[in-house]
């Protein structure tokens, strides 16, 4: 079984896990976090899978631009977006990552916390 097959959020894209859907077109799903970081807090993903930021060719940079597309779409028409939001993504092991499968997070909807390591 590949890590495709065992990827969760190529089964929420392919359906087979249920999410709460925000935005979807032919190439990126957004959907609610199920652990919300924030009032507003959204994941962002490409429908190609995608295991990190590191693993994207320069044939996948068009999912960049549509997430960040989308990413700004989901900005002007959310109202709890007003005011900013913070677009994030983990990269590998120690950068946070938790799941495979390239993903952005979306949060705002209220002043976030910004935590610098001294």
């Amino acid at each position: 079984m590949s890590a495709q097959d065992q990827c969760i959020f190529c089964k929420i894209i392919d359906g087979e896990i249920p999410s709460k859907k925000v935005y979807e077109d032919d190439r990126v799903l957004v959907f609610h976090d199920i652990n919300p970081q924030a009032k507003v807090h959204l994941l962002i993903i490409p429908k190609k899978h995608i295991p990190t930021l590191m693993d994207v060719t320069e044939e996948d940079m068009t999912y960049i631009s549509d997430i960040h597309r989308v990413a700004q779409k989901l900005g002007n028409e959310m109202a709890e977006l007003d005011k900013g939001f913070r677009l994030l993504n983990n990269c590998g092991e120690n950068g946070g990552q938790e799941v495979f499968h390239l993903h952005y997070h979306l949060m705002g909807g209220e002043k976030l916390p910004v935590k610098v390591k001294k």
